[in-house]
């Protein structure tokens, strides 16, 4: 049986109480009239913010998509209970590799992305809750991954996307800095992932600017 924290969604009061839940309380209600879709690579990855059941349809038809990477992971939450019944409905694989935009992600944490993109049947959408920053950050792994450069692979982070470096979110600015920096732009990321990756040393260099720290996750509230 489908619920999340607002009840069971099959009975009418539980959708109902889910649908308010994820427009009001999740901002889902910005993200009807805003997608922020992207095409990362044609016909293999896309990347948006977390779809209503609705687009997540509209996209699944429109990109024959086979695969949701949940950036975000199990939420517990009426979004995250809609997407998952969508998903299954439109006979999706949901994987789950969350992220935080707060700190820099770990070493297991992107390895588990990793494995995803790489595995998952494609087409895929990755999202996350505004698309910006996550969803940056898993689009560049997956460049990298598919043998681009670095230089390529920055262009996901963004204003196109609403991404700001100088917020908290920067340091997935730095993992990809701290990468070129390390092994050169035509280096191996999984091996340096493996071998030389250092979040704890990310973080203590990484300094994000206060008012766009305030903006973006006490104002819009990202993850």
């Amino acid at each position: 049986m489908d619920t999340n924290d607002r009840g069971d969604l099959a009975r009418p009061r539980g959708s109902v109480l889910a649908w308010a839940d994820s427009l009001l309380v999740d901002h889902a209600i910005l993200r009807a009239a805003w997608s922020n879709f992207g095409v990362v690579a044609p016909g293999r990855l896309y990347r948006s913010n977390h779809p209503t059941p609705g687009r997540l349809a509209a996209l699944a038809r429109r990109h024959k998509l086979r695969t949701v990477v949940n950036l975000r992971g199990r939420r517990g939450n009426a979004s995250d209970a809609l997407s998952r019944i969508a998903a299954a409905r439109l006979g999706l694989d949901c994987v789950d590799a969350p992220l935080s935009s707060l700190r820099p992600p770990r070493r297991d944490e992107v390895l588990v992305l990793a494995e995803a993109l790489l595995a998952g049947p494609e087409p895929m959408l990755v999202h996350c809750k505004s698309g910006a920053d996550r969803a940056g950050f898993a689009a560049a792994i997956f460049l990298l991954l598919d043998g681009q450069g670095v230089a390529q692979a920055r262009r996901q982070l963004s204003w196109r996307f609403g991404h700001w470096r100088r917020s908290r979110a920067g340091v997935f600015d730095a993992v990809l800095d701290t990468f070129a920096r390390d092994a050169g732009e035509g280096g191996n990321f999984l091996r340096w992932l493996r071998e030389d990756y250092d979040p704890a040393a990310i973080s203590r260099e990484f300094r994000g600017g206060h008012f766009a720290a305030f903006i973006t996750h006490r104002v819009v509230a990202r993850e």
